[in-house]
C-alpha cells in the first residue's frame, strides 16, 4: 500500500473512551508508514545509483566521442597529406617524363641533323666521284683518240 503525504495528514485514529487513541491503530499506521517508507529510501537509492551509472556512462560517451573525432580528424589530416603527397609525386613524374621526352627529341633532332649532314656528304662525295669519273673516262677518250689517229 502506498502511502502519499496527504494520507499521513489525513489519517485519524479511534479515540479509546477515555479520549486516546487505540495504540494498535498508531501501531499499524505506523508500521506501514516505516514499510512505504523503507520501500522509498531503498528506491530513492537504486535511482542514484541508475543516476550514478548513467552519468558514468555518459561520461564514458563523451570521452569515446572526444577519441574518435580525434581520430577521424587525424584520419582526415593523414589522408589530405597522402593525396597532397600524390599530387606532388604525380607532378614530379609528369616533370621527369616532360624532360625525358623532351632529351629524346633533341637527340632525334640532333640524329637528323647528323643524317642530313651525312646525306649532304654523300651527295657531295658522288658528285665529285662522278666528276672525276668522267674526266677520267674524257681523258682516256682523248688517249684512245689520239692512238687511233
Amino acid at each position: 500500500m502506498q502511502i502519499s503525504p496527504l494520507d499521513i495528514q489525513q489519517q485519524q485514529f479511534k479515540g479509546k473512551m477515555i479520549g486516546g487513541l487505540d495504540p494498535d491503530d498508531v501501531d499499524s499506521f505506523l508500521q506501514q508508514v516505516s514499510q512505504e517508507m523503507e520501500r522509498l529510501i531503498r528506491e530513492n537509492s537504486e535511482l542514484k545509483e541508475q543516476c550514478r551509472k548513467s552519468t558514468f556512462e555518459m561520461d564514458d560517451l563523451r570521452q569515446r566521442e572526444t577519441n574518435l573525432r580525434e581520430t577521424m580528424l587525424a584520419a582526415q589530416k593523414i589522408t589530405e597529406e597522402m593525396k597532397a603527397n600524390a599530387q606532388k609525386e604525380a607532378t614530379l613524374l609528369i616533370s621527369e617524363a616532360e624532360i625525358k621526352a623532351e632529351r629524346i627529341l633533341a637527340d632525334a633532332e640532333n640524329r637528323l641533323l647528323q643524317l642530313n649532314t651525312q646525306i649532304q656528304d654523300l651527295r657531295r662525295e658522288k658528285l665529285q666521284f662522278e666528276t672525276s669519273f668522267k674526266s677520267i673516262l674524257e681523258n682516256h677518250l682523248k688517249l684512245l683518240n689520239t692512238n687511233v689517229e
